[in-house]
């Protein structure tokens, strides 16, 4: 009888890893869709290729996501950017390095006024680059931009995000990476 359970467990850690790979950018982008504060604020994950480095994320205008003037809130506008460029450069260049969003931006162009999108782009030059600028153990800081468009592709909101990479075996823990690299910060 012990022999059935172990192949059983066998045969079923097999099928994880043969089908979790298929599943897991479904699997993900579900639980980010049915995420409470992206819900609530309308946002909605289109596409999501965490190997190719692409996200695609839409918006629409509704009374959940209007502001005071009833054009798209600005948090909402910037919440629709906010973990991708991380979770794309955690994906790709995998678990030897460490990945924090270091600071943002946002330049409100025009108001929103219908559906928005935002495209995002990792090239797999810039993995490359970042693996290049890393190898000595030395904190390595990225910026990427994102442009907000509506559905006429009219300029709506320009997002910058700088990122914070490192190999891991270099990391220290976050507090004392954030003092380090803000001595300023207590």
């Amino acid at each position: 009888m012990s022999v059935l359970p172990s192949n059983f467990e066998t045969l079923k850690r097999r099928a994880k890893q043969s089908i979790m790979p298929l599943l897991t950018p479904h699997l993900l982008k579900l639980r980010l869709n049915t995420y409470a504060p992206y819900i609530g604020a309308g946002i909605k994950i289109d596409h999501i290729s965490l190997d190719q480095g692409l996200c695609v994320v839409s918006m629409g205008l509704t009374t959940l996501n209007k502001n005071i003037v009833g054009t798209q809130f600005g948090g909402s506008l910037y919440s629709m950017v906010d973990p991708f460029y991380m979770l794309m450069l955690m994906h790709q260049l995998g678990s030897n390095y460490v990945v924090w969003d270091k600071s943002s931006h946002i330049d409100f162009i025009a108001p929103g006024n219908s559906r928005v999108t935002a495209r995002m782009k990792i090239p797999s030059t810039e993995v490359i680059t970042i693996q290049e600028l890393a190898k000595d153990g030395e904190p390595v800081f990225r910026e990427y931009k994102v442009d907000i468009v509506d559905d006429q592709q009219k300029l709506i909101a320009t997002v910058t995000k700088t990122l914070y990479i490192r190999l891991r075996k270099y990391s220290k823990s976050k507090e004392q990476t954030s003092r380090i690299e803000n001595p300023n910060t207590k």
